[in-house]
This record gives structure tokens, sequence and C-alpha cells, in this order.
């Protein structure tokens, strides 16, 4: 998947195929570095020769290595979206613990496999954005527009406000989880499937 993040998080969007190809490696070679360096050590410098970019093509996209991150991190909302977007048209709409536990399986996922997440996610581990783009915020918001449809819900502030609540505290019990064990603490993550459905029924019953 090729996803790029939105044109708001660059300093200039990608226009041409090639330029988003380029874009692509540059994120793709931030992630891996941050798995390897992590983020203090990181430098645009870097990122542009294992991308095998010029320094300059970094900085046509972005001022400095946290914009680059704020990007990864967008990216991987992104993705992760079209994830769940994906697994929640598989199956017959409106089961709201089928779609909960699509959410957190795809987070655990992403979690364990792709490059640079433990450190970036969505933006939460490093404090990249805005106080107005809070990282929970945004997955509690693109949830919200994910699932409306599927719950047949209206996408009101009371729903929003019941995701971010789940949100918060999946986030929360899930970096717990993976302090605990390399893979994520077994008994942890099933308490923390245990503990959003309860609050989740409460509301969505």
């Amino acid at each position: 998947m090729n996803s790029v993040p939105q044109a708001t998080s660059l300093r200039r969007a990608p226009v041409q195929r090639r330029s988003a190809e380029r874009l692509t490696r540059i994120l793709d070679a931030c992630a891996d570095l941050l798995d390897e360096v992590g983020y203090d050590d990181l430098s645009t410098r870097a990122v542009a020769q294992r991308a095998g970019v010029p320094i300059g093509s970094v900085y046509r996209f972005f001022g400095n290595k946290r914009q680059m991150a704020d990007a990864l991190a967008q990216r991987n909302l992104e993705r992760y979206s079209g994830r769940v977007r994906e697994r929640l048209g598989q199956g017959p709409a409106g089961d709201w613990r089928a779609a909960m536990d699509v959410v957190l399986d795809e987070y655990l996922e992403m979690t364990r496999s792709a490059p640079g997440f433990s450190l970036v996610d969505f933006g939460n581990q490093i404090p990249v954005g805005s106080r107005h783009a809070e990282p929970n915020t945004r997955v509690a918001d693109r949830l919200t527009e994910l699932l409306s449809d599927y719950l047949d819900r209206t996408p009101d502030d009371d729903l929003r406000r019941t995701f971010l609540i789940a949100v918060e505290t999946a986030d929360t019990l899930v970096h717990l989880a993976f302090r605990l064990a390399p893979e994520g603490d077994a008994k942890v993550i099933e308490e923390t499937r245990e503990l959003l459905r309860a609050y989740l029924a409460r509301v969505l019953d």
C-alpha cells in the first residue's frame, strides 16, 4: 500500500507519481531508522541516505524530523483505517463486538509488525502535531467515521466521546501489554478486550 499522509503535514504535497514514490521511500526509511536508532538519534540526513535520495528531497517535504515523524503517524492512521475498513467489509454490519475485535486486533498487528510503529504509532509516543490534532482524538474521529454506518448509529458527539474513551483506555493498556512482553502480554490484552466490551455494552447495546 503506497498511501501518503495528508497534504497538511507536508511542506509540499506530491503531485506526480515519481514524487509520491520518493515520499514513500523517505517515510519507509524514517520508520526503519526509528526502530534501529530511536527518535533522538534520528536525522534527516540519515533518512535521505537510507532512502537513496538527496537531502534536498527530504527538505522539500519536511522542515525537520518532527514533521517527518508526524507524517509517518498520519500514514499509519491511513493504513490502519484501510485495514479496519477492509475487515469490516468482509462480514455483516451491525455487530459492535465483532467491530471492536477488528479495531483492537488490527492495532495489535500494526504494533507487532509495522516498522517504527512502536515509537510513533498515530503520534502518541513522540510529541508531534498540534494540540488540536491530538493523536487519540484523531483515532476516535476516524473510528466514528468508519463505524457509524456499520453500526447504524448517528456520528454525534456522544458516539465520538464513547470512542475517545475506548481509544484512550485501549491505548494505555496495549502499551502496558507491550512493556510486559515483546509480542504483547496475552493476559493484559484479554483483560483489555473484556474491559472494552463491558464499557461499550452500556452504550451500544
